[in-house]
């Protein structure tokens, strides 16, 4: 089930539940019950969320040695870091912050 994460300062956005209790699970809140990020607490949450650890790179997707070209592209699934995925959530954090605004999910 997704988790909507709402402010008055910006639009809703919604984060798949896997990925929201994630990065909340890192700011000690979870996705589970509803929540609030008031605003003085953003700054500290601003700076957890921009230090989060690079995950390994995926694997390069294997090319043949024959010097041929594939017929049909090679497409590896590229893992996706909990970095990458906090960046909409920095955002709002950021334009939350700017306005003076609460974030709340769950309600």
């Amino acid at each position: 089930m997704p988790v909507t994460f709402k402010s008055q300062a910006t639009g809703p956005l919604l984060m798949l539940s896997a990925h929201a209790e994630a990065l909340l699970l890192a700011l000690g809140k979870t996705a589970g019950a509803p929540g609030i990020l008031e605003v003085a607490d953003m700054p500290a949450a601003l700076t957890l969320l921009r230090g989060l650890a690079e995950e390994p790179a995926a694997e390069p997707v294997p090319t043949p040695d024959d010097g041929e070209t594939p017929e049909a592209p090679v497409f590896a699934d590229e893992a996706v870091s909990l970095r990458q995925r906090a960046v909409p959530f920095i955002r709002m954090i950021e334009q939350a912050q700017a306005g003076g605004q609460p974030i709340v999910w769950g309600v």
